[in-house]
């Protein structure tokens, strides 16, 4: 009789943990678009495991190292928000856009992942990128140096941060400025040199 009580009992155990296992599967489902050609390259990444530091391609051969590091905030702006998958992508340092492709998917070479820790922290080390040409302008002009960030929390759906920028691009101009600061954007990045690398602290708040 006891065999059987345990019997029962193990079986039970194992039918929720197999629908809990069910459940959590199909909830990942539902955040990440089944066509790998069409959904957002945040989900792209090759680790298992994302971890707070990520090292973009061609670091190590770059003169204008740079180590973005930062807290990402929830919409309080004062909670650290742990979990939280933060993409970037960007050109190389001649401005070029160095397309790849895998698996019939093209995608852009110069890119990383990190996910925060609990205390919301963030590392990327990457470069400063060159200026890229602004597509669709006659005559041909290029535009300001930016990477380009999107971020995901979990259970929610990824969205695109504004581009960020740098302080010193003089193709920033006074009158972008002004309208990035009119609509409360903080996107321009001050770099300060450390050794051989150049340093900037983003925070980021969730909306």
């Amino acid at each position: 009789m006891n065999k059987l009580f345990t019997l029962c009992c193990v079986a039970c155990f194992m039918s929720s943990s197999l629908k809990l296992i069910a459940q959590e599967s199909t909830e990942f489902q539902d955040e990440i678009s089944t066509d790998y050609k069409k959904r957002s390259p945040i989900y792209d990444y090759s680790e298992m495991q994302l971890n707070d530091t990520d090292t973009i391609a061609d670091f190590d051969t770059q003169n204008n190292k740079l180590k973005l590091t930062g807290i990402i905030y929830q919409s309080d702006g004062v909670t650290p928000a742990k979990d939280v998958m933060l993409y970037i992508e960007q050109a190389d340092s001649n401005g070029e856009y160095q397309i790849k492709t895998k698996n019939d998917k093209r995608y852009l070479e110069h890119r990383a992942w990190v996910k925060t820790n609990e205390k919301g922290e963030y590392t990327l080390y990457t470069f400063v990128p060159g200026s890229a040409i602004v597509p669709i302008t006659m005559p041909r002009r290029k535009g300001p140096k930016q990477i380009f960030p999107i971020v995901k929390e979990p259970g929610k759906k990824e969205s695109n941060l504004e581009a960020f920028m740098f302080d010193d691009d003089p193709l920033i101009t006074k009158s972008c400025r002004k309208r990035l600061k009119r609509k409360g954007i903080d996107c321009i990045l001050k770099l300060e040199k450390q050794g051989d690398m150049f340093v900037v602290n983003k925070d980021i708040v969730l909306n």
